[in-house]
């Protein structure tokens, strides 16, 4: 053909053998997103035959994720993450801090230095949007107390991410990195960058809380006044990529942050479960091309020349963070199956997992088996979290028919 045909074959193609996969997987009794993970390796470029354009799938999944977190936003109130927040606030940063330094004590035990472990740990810490919304959904749990308190808590550790993508490049020279990323930073202090992006984060926030909850549910009712159902999709779809992006180019927060608020803001319109509806198909659709871009970036060579550090990052993701998750959950005072449960849905890495990863690499604080560790960590904590989460309600079960403290943990919540 005389012009390039990357973005249809990318969607094509990964669409097309996802569904022969993710079929396959099911049948298998497995979920489906590990037919999309194998999608991605077979489409990868580590593979032979076919490679589809990872720069067109990684933008692609991105959207999914805009529309997913808009999605959960419709059915999030204000009232529902400040009701959580006693929970969700401390829960998130003290498990972050653990995971954080569970991935540096690692690193450090094979001697890594300060910078590339510390780069590890943070990497380690924060969990998938993606795939912590889809096990709630399949379960569904989304509109629960348990999904109210894991939404928030991802709430929290994306605002924290921001906070750390944004004073990684300051302290390059300090954590060992190159003198010139140092040197970019230019001038400005590291306290008036934190101040700078907290400032950023608040102007968002009240902007889309005091401005959005007007604006955009008053657009909302005009377009369906209109009587179309085409330009009141367009509208949704618009509003979720439109805001996301504008909160990322304007006032610096990830795309996903930004179309979660743009769903709380339009939750105040009487057409916001239309909304949802309406959305739902291209949701699901661009979320299988996450896990198909996820896929991609795995080398399975990483299996054969470090399988013991593979599996290292592997218990530090599905065991460390689910264990210091369920035991800060108790000790926040809520019963063990609703610890079990949060704790499961948090037991996988994901995109900001990514992103910190490439701005590890490209400040010289990440060696490249770095990043090779984080893609397989994350592509397998993916694929078995559904399994972690679904037997979560069973084993507290067992746990309760075994244990006296068991039983007292999940009676005093």
């Amino acid at each position: 053909m005389p012009h390039s045909v990357s973005l249809i074959s990318t969607i094509a193609v990964g669409l097309g053998l996802s569904l022969i996969l993710g079929f396959v997987a099911v049948r298998l009794r497995l979920p489906a997103l590990v037919g999309y993970l194998v999608t991605g390796m077979i489409v990868g470029p580590f593979t032979p035959g076919f490679v589809a354009d990872a720069e067109i799938a990684s933008q692609l999944a991105e959207i999914g994720i805009m529309l997913l977190m808009f999605g959960v936003g419709l059915h999030f109130s204000f009232a529902d993450l400040m009701a959580v927040r006693r929970l969700a606030l401390p829960g998130a940063v003290v498990q972050m801090t653990v995971a954080t330094l569970m991935g540096m004590g690692l690193a450090w035990a094979w001697g890594w230095a300060l910078g590339p472990a510390l780069m590890l740990g943070l990497a380690l810490s924060v969990a998938s949007t993606v795939v912590l919304l889809r096990a709630l959904e399949s379960f569904g749990l989304t509109d629960s107390f348990t999904g109210r308190v894991a939404i928030g808590w991802l709430v929290v550790e994306d605002l924290a991410m921001v906070l750390v993508l944004v004073l990684l490049p300051p302290l390059a020279g300090v954590l060992g990195g190159p003198a010139q990323a140092e040197a970019a930073a230019g001038s400005a202090s590291l306290l008036g960058t934190l101040g700078l992006t907290l400032l950023r984060v608040g102007a968002f926030v009240a902007v889309m809380l005091v401005l959005g909850r007007r604006l955009f549910p008053w657009l909302l009712k005009q377009v369906h006044r209109t009587g179309s159902r085409e330009l009141f999709t367009l509208c949704v779809v618009a509003g979720a990529v439109s805001i996301a992006y504008a909160s990322a180019a304007l006032f610096g927060v990830s795309f996903a942050l930004g179309a979660f608020f743009a769903g709380m803001v339009m939750r105040e319109s009487e057409f916001s479960h239309q909304a949802a509806e309406e959305s739902l198909p291209l949701r699901d659709a661009f979320a299988v091309l996450f896990f198909v871009s996820v896929g991609m970036l795995f080398d399975p060579q990483v299996l054969i020349d470090r399988p013991l550090q593979v599996l290292g990052v592997v218990l530090v993701i599905m065991l460390g963070k689910t264990v210091a998750a369920a035991l800060l959950v108790v000790a926040l005072g809520q019963t063990l199956s609703t610890a079990l449960r949060i704790a499961a849905s948090l037991a996988q890495i994901g995109e900001f997992s990514f992103i910190l990863v490439g701005l590890g690499r490209t400040l010289g604080l990440l060696p490249a088996e770095g990043q090779s560790l984080v893609v397989a960590g994350a592509l397998i904590s993916i694929a078995l979290n559904p399994l972690l989460f679904g037997a979560s309600g069973p084993l507290c079960a067992w746990l309760c028919r075994h244990s006296a403290l068991a039983r007292r943990l999940e009676s005093a919540g």
